[in-house]
């Protein structure tokens, strides 16, 4: 099925946890699978003035708004002629979006014309790349086009872009059921002689265009694939629904200001009236109240209200499981979590609950000691008299809250990290740790005329010492408003190699588009950048282009001089992020079906979650944390006391992951067809099983978890990848004399990882990485599952 990689089709725990928002993009690219190993190239030199300047130039252009201006100066003169978004020469008007669209559609007609016509073997020898072709195509338009729509603030850009999207999406569709390109994939993966013409790369692009041609149900018969159509089609209208409905059964509590005792007077004011607080079940507030309001009684009314969905939502949940369900068995599958874990690395929801299991039991103890911990302060409680013995349900948040309020009061000095994280030293940092690791710099641009949507984003180009340029990124990291306040990673184009006749066809492209390229080459790629890999005899690459999206607070007033200075959190959500990016940088593939985080879904958070441990890493804090006024370095024991801080209820938080992993499981299985389900009590059998905390009757939670819809039986992937992450942190990158910034520990994730995106299998990768000799990670499947729950999940 020729799909574009949907722009983050589930959201990471993590990201959800830090409140990023519920889309972020899958990254792009990777070296080739077939590309040999070699040895982790010499670093340039620091002395080099050319560097120096660039790493200079790089922390000024985020921290000092004087030198972002004169160095941005000559993108807004007023006789430089605009380049187009992100240089595509298309897209210097609102209607040279349908251009776009127009032109690219003619492409992608021309290649199916010519596919359906293939009848020798050795036309077939090229059908995976023409599909991939053709993929990249869709995805030109449709992921640039869905990034323009929810990003730029023109409403007539908006507008032309929703328009091409729309356009191209439903050719898409047209191709996802036309049964003769299926037919054509097919006949070319039954001739060995085709198949053995094939790199790895293809044989792997053959293979999931032929899964995904299955998935759409192509090979069903018209009945039963209209069917499918039309199931397809409701858990479509139905998740949504599911996700936008979610409301308490109870959705405002009145209770007197005198029950909310410990909460912040100032929030209680705010939703007092007429001497009666009006407390919304969920959000914020209720969140607060949890944490801090001293009376028992009036914590569990919150939390029950807090926790109990409204009908009318359980039922739209019962529904969507129920459709998802008869649309497995539809498609010959034993439930939906067997059709969505065909293709990830853990290939089976028995697998899941292996990896789970293992998970809890590694767990355990550190749950059991902080259940420990925060029930010996509830005996301690002299205002506790309802059950001091007993932890209940709705005493954890007051307790943790209280024992982390306790710990910081006892630190030594009040929380000033900030001053150490202005959002150009972090940037700064970043690119040396990239370039001592991976021997890549982040290097800014002066961006064209047009090429970004707005005066304060920047772009920065991704040197390789070896490869020369690799990447593109623009970074949109200031608030302003009308934007979302929510960080994300976009990948705009993926990487691909661009074919010899591409570059004829694109000649005659040139010449009819009235002098809109000056070459073939920016034809071919509609002006983007290109560059030539060495890896792979000097062939043609388009490089990845990246969005990265952050809301970080700029100065104001008195304090304009003032860099913006980021929270620990905000570096620990920068790290994560250039996590993504990374992936897309850090090699290039022929087929961009196959490119960064284009691979199995439980696989593509590593790369973003191993990110967050370097964030942390005294090495690491070493290369650029000092302080914005004084340049005094951070003593990095600062961090280390807010990191053990924030992993005080690690094991209870992991614990809450397990139960959601748990539970989407429990909902994805064949439970949903069976005449008496009941989506609530699975619930309280799930939390009676596995939580540390009995779960009181009466409580409905599922009705708010919105991720069943976007995840679809692979919550579990967050956690499967941090637990993976941690064990390559410790393994590969903390063994060294050097530490996290050893440059061999960077070749080794780099070579054995990051280059193969999705062209070579996760299990593979991470035991290459581990330089596991039992062969059982390679081999994949349960066992291999149950040995990364049994690593556990440690920060």
């Amino acid at each position: 099925m020729l799909k574009p990689p949907p722009i983050r089709p589930w959201t990471c725990a993590e990201c959800l946890r830090h409140g990023h928002r519920r889309r972020l993009a899958t990254a792009a690219t990777s070296a080739t699978a077939t590309a040999t190993s070699s040895a982790p190239p010499p670093l340039v030199s620091h002395q080099d003035p050319n560097l120096s300047h660039q790493d200079t130039t790089l922390r000024q252009i985020f921290d000092s708004q004087p030198f972002w201006k004169e160095f941005s100066t000559k993108q807004h003169h007023p006789s430089r002629k605009p380049v187009g978004l992100f240089q595509n020469r298309y897209l210097t008007r609102p209607e040279g979006f349908e251009h776009f669209a127009s032109i690219t559609l003619a492409k992608c007609k021309r290649i199916v014309t010519k596919v359906l016509a293939y009848d020798t073997p050795e036309q077939y020898k090229s059908i995976a790349k023409d599909l991939d072709r053709l993929s990249d195509l869709l995805c030109r338009v449709i992921d640039l086009c869905d990034f323009v729509r929810s990003t730029h603030p023109d409403r007539n850009i908006q507008a032309a872009a929703t328009q091409a999207y729309a356009q191209m999406f439903e050719y898409m569709n047209v191709l996802n059921t036309t049964t003769g390109l299926n037919d054509q994939l097919k006949t070319a993966l039954s001739l060995p002689e085709v198949v053995a013409s094939w790199s790895e790369e293809e044989v792997t692009v053959a293979n999931i265009l032929a899964r995904d041609f299955a998935k759409s149900a192509i090979d069903l018969s018209e009945t039963d694939r209209q069917t499918f159509v039309d199931l397809s089609n409701d858990i479509a209208e139905i998740g949504p629904e599911f996700v936008d409905q979610m409301v308490a059964k109870t959705p405002l509590l009145k209770l007197p200001s005198s029950k909310l005792k410990g909460m912040d007077p100032l929030v209680v004011r705010q939703l007092t009236r007429w001497g009666s607080v009006s407390l919304p079940a969920i959000g914020m507030p209720a969140s607060l109240a949890l944490r801090t309001v001293e009376d028992a009684d009036t914590r569990r009314e919150i939390y029950m209200a807090n926790r109990t969905s409204a009908r009318a939502n359980i039922e739209r949940l019962e529904h969507l499981l129920h459709k998802r369900a008869e649309l497995a068995r539809l498609s010959g599958h034993d439930s939906f979590a067997h059709m969505a874990l065909s293709d990830k690395m853990a290939k089976s929801p028995e697998a899941v609950v292996k990896f789970l299991d293992a998970l809890a039991a590694d767990n355990a103890p550190r749950v059991q000691s902080e259940v420990h911990e925060l029930l010996e302060m509830k005996k301690a409680d002299a205002r506790s008299g309802n059950f001091p013995g007993q932890l209940n349900a709705w005493d954890r948040d007051y307790y943790q809250h209280q024992l982390l309020s306790s710990m910081r009061s006892r630190a030594r000095t009040p929380d000033v990290l900030s001053a150490y994280f202005s959002l150009g030293t972090v940037m700064q940092g970043l690119s040396r740790l990239f370039h001592r690791l991976y021997g890549i710099r982040l290097v800014p641009k002066e961006a064209a005329p047009g090429e970004t949507w707005n005066n304060d984003v920047r772009r920065l180009d991704v040197i390789d010492d070896r490869e020369g340029h690799v990447a593109v990124i623009y970074c949109d990291l200031f608030e302003r408003a009308g934007k979302s306040p929510n960080p994300a990673h976009f990948t705009l184009r993926c990487s691909r190699r661009i074919l010899p006749d591409e570059l004829e066809e694109a000649e005659a492209l040139r010449n009819a588009t009235g002098g809109l390229f000056d070459t073939a080459q920016e034809a071919a790629t509609d002006g983007l950048a290109v560059n030539k890999s060495l890896r792979d005899n000097n062939e043609l690459y388009q490089l990845p282009t990246i969005a990265l999206i952050c809301d970080f607070a700029i100065p104001q007033g008195n304090a304009t001089k003032r860099p913006a200075l980021l929270t620990f959190r905000e570096v620990q959500t920068l790290f994560h992020e250039m996590g993504h990016a990374l992936h897309s940088i850090c090699g290039r593939t022929a087929l961009q079906n196959v490119s960064g985080t284009r691979c199995a879904t439980d696989f593509a958070e590593l790369p973003s979650v191993l990110m967050e441990h370097f964030a942390s890493a005294p090495e690491v804090l070493a290369l650029y944390a000092r302080h914005w006024e004084t340049d005094k370095p951070l003593d990095a024991s600062r961090v280390a006391e807010r990191v053990n801080l924030d992993t005080r209820s690690q094991g209870t938080e992991t614990e809450a992951q397990i139960l959601l992993a748990m539970l989407d499981q429990s909902y994805h299985s064949k439970l949903p067809l069976s005449s008496g389900f009941d989506s609530t009590r699975t619930y309280h059998d799930v939390w009676g099983k596995y939580s540390s905390l009995p779960e009181p009757a009466g409580t409905s939670w599922q009705g708010f978890f919105g991720h069943l819809f976007g995840y679809g039986a692979t919550y579990y992937s967050y956690l499967f990848d941090r637990a993976i992450a941690g064990k390559i942190w410790k393994d590969v990158f903390k063994r060294g004399e050097m530490g996290a910034v050893d440059p061999e520990a960077g070749h080794r994730f780099r070579d054995e990882v990051l280059r193969h995106g999705g062209g070579r299998d996760g299990w593979h990768c991470v035991a290459g990485v581990l330089r596991d000799e039992t062969g059982l990670l390679a081999e994949g499947g349960g066992e291999a599952m149950g040995m990364v729950g049994q690593w556990g999940v440690k920060d």
